[in-house]
């Protein structure tokens, strides 16, 4: 008797195997396992595949009678035995070839199924809505074009009209000026001492034609209303990403090497820069480290940060910025010379812009300001004070920009968030919840979904504010896990929130954010969601069931 083997989600006819969890998968299952950000990565095969022994062979198109047996390096496609020509080129095993083509183009793979694919269907599901939708937009555009048509066609007329008035009373100026200058000339002989008349006669001159409205500029006006955009249709952000109903633990790293992490830099995913008071290490989810700068300025704050390059840029021991190339295997390089009083404690590297975002002390004045400086190190923006023209800044000990360009502050001395739009005008200032002790911000980032992050020492929670400085929820707490959140960075690419503690050298790694599964038409629709989220919680229960197992296997009785 055949053993019929279930998916391990729902119970449905197996078709696909995942190597990296030793999940049998059904088709619609296999769809959710390769675009949830948990599982994306996964080596999602076809079931036969499963087995090592089993190999589908196929026919050879020049010798039907034959299977394909070997693979030809050098014409680069498959011949089977009575392929004599090839004897002569190099031969592999196609078992072999197959293995090592799969793994060169399983990048290539997993980009398009768990990202190409789906942002199509994303795509797919909003082009649906509008179909809908586009009747009734396209008469009211229909409506408005016949509208401002109309004004076009008037205006045009009127203008039409005022330049042959304006020709008519340009050829009557010269015979006006003529007859005004007779006119100027009784006065002066006949009418010295009447000043009614003379009034009068000021009036002629000064009024002597009718006034005509401006038809240029108005149809000027109407014109530019008239606006065309054009451009690929691209998938909202929204779209795509939700927040999930709870953080989910990833991943816990203890890095040797530093005795707390006070400020987290990504590098790519999965490694990552952590620095304590003394030094920087690079790191990965193994918490060894990979590489060592010692020459770091003493603060507690965000002494460095990576471009998009792939560099280190840190603050020195002399408060200079310098660079480290991405292969770390030259001295650095000198971006900016430290100018006294101002003190930098802060680095941002902007993703979007290149521009590198630096936070100061003034260690006479006991205020601080924030600077950006664009790729070749010119200064292009100062931020010092308010709206109001006062010192926005205490001291910036962490910083970060928003994806809509905002520039994002923790200051230690007014323990606020601080937010600047792009120019530098004061947005908000965040301190904290009424019902909980004044906010204490320490490190800070945001997230793909542009809400803000921040660290606060007193409740020693991570708590998450919208763009525009609104309080929405206390992310992580004691409960989830984290002791003295005081480092953050957000990974953009696979969506995983990194928090490093103030008093260990741990780094704790949370999923908080999760791809919508549901992609009808109603975007709001939790259904797929749900069921998303109880898949993931059940796999982590079964992962803490099996370590407890372990554990109690591995204690005496």
């Amino acid at each position: 008797m055949h053993t019929i083997r279930l998916c391990v989600q729902c119970q449905g006819n197996t078709e696909f195997y995942c190597r990296t969890c030793k999940h049998d998968l059904c088709l619609q299952c296999k769809e959710k396992h390769v675009i949830d950000l948990h599982t994306k990565h996964h080596d999602v095969v076809i079931y036969c595949e499963k087995f090592e022994n089993a190999f589908l062979q196929e026919t050879c198109v020049r010798h039907p009678s034959q299977k394909y047996s070997m693979f030809c390096e050098q014409c680069n496609y498959s011949v089977c035995n009575s392929c004599t020509n090839h004897t002569t080129h190099a031969l592999v095993d196609l078992r072999t070839t197959y293995q090592t083509k799969r793994q060169q183009h399983r990048e290539i793979i997993d980009n398009i199924r768990s990202e190409t694919l789906y942002n199509y269907r994303v795509l797919l599901a909003g082009i649906k809505t509008d179909i809908k939708t586009c009747p009734s937009q396209i008469c009211h555009r229909q409506s408005q074009m016949s509208t401002k048509a109309q004004r076009l066609k008037d205006l045009i007329d009127t203008m039409v009209c005022d330049s042959k008035i304006r020709k008519t009373l340009l050829q009557h100026r010269g015979s006006m000026n003529r007859y005004v200058v007779n006119i100027q000339n009784y006065e002066n002989i006949y009418e010295q001492s009447a000043n009614r008349a003379v009034q009068f006669l000021l009036f002629v001159k000064t009024n002597h034609g009718p006034q005509i409205k401006d038809s240029p500029s108005q149809l000027l006006s109407v014109i530019t209303e008239i606006q065309m955009t054009t451009g690929k249709r691209q998938v909202g952000i929204d779209e795509c990403l939700r927040l999930m109903s709870t953080p989910v633990l990833h991943t816990s790293v203890s890095v040797t090497g530093v005795s707390h992490v006070y400020h987290i830099s990504r590098e790519a995913s999965g490694r990552v820069w952590v620095c304590d008071y003394n030094n920087i290490i690079l790191t990965d989810t193994t918490g060894i480290a990979r590489h060592r700068v010692l020459d770091l300025n003493y603060w507690i704050g965000g002494p460095h940060t990576v471009n998009r390059c792939g560099e280190l840029i840190y603050i020195d021991k002399q408060h200079n910025i310098n660079k480290r190339s991405k292969t770390l295997d030259n001295t650095p390089t000198r971006l900016l010379e430290s100018e006294s009083p101002w003190v930098p404690i802060c680095l941002h590297a902007s993703h979007s812009t290149g521009d590198l975002i630096v936070g100061m002390f003034n260690t006479n004045a006991d205020n601080g300001k924030v600077t950006r400086y664009n790729g070749t190190g010119k200064q292009i923006l100062n931020i010092q004070h308010d709206n109001t023209g006062q010192v926005l800044y205490g001291s910036p000990i962490y910083i970060t920009e928003n994806n809509n360009g905002d520039v994002i502050v923790s200051d230690y001395i007014k323990d606020t968030v601080i937010g600047t739009c792009c120019s530098g005008r004061h947005r908000f200032s965040y301190k904290g919840r009424s019902v909980d002790p004044p906010l204490r911000p320490r490190g800070i980032c945001t997230d793909a979904l542009s809400n803000i992050l921040v660290c606060d020492e007193k409740t020693h929670t991570v708590q998450m504010i919208d763009k525009d400085g609104q309080f929405m929820s206390l992310l992580l707490t004691h409960q989830h896990g984290i002791n003295k959140p005081w480092g953050l960075d957000y990974d953009d690419k696979i969506h995983l929130l990194w928090v490093g503690s103030h008093n260990t050298n741990k780094v704790s790694v949370y999923r908080y954010i999760q791809r919508r599964y549901s992609l009808t038409e109603n975007p709001g629709s939790d259904d797929g969601m749900t069921k998303a989220l109880r898949y993931e919680e059940v796999q982590k229960s079964e992962e803490l069931e099996s370590e407890e197992d372990r554990r109690q296997k591995a204690s005496p009785v």
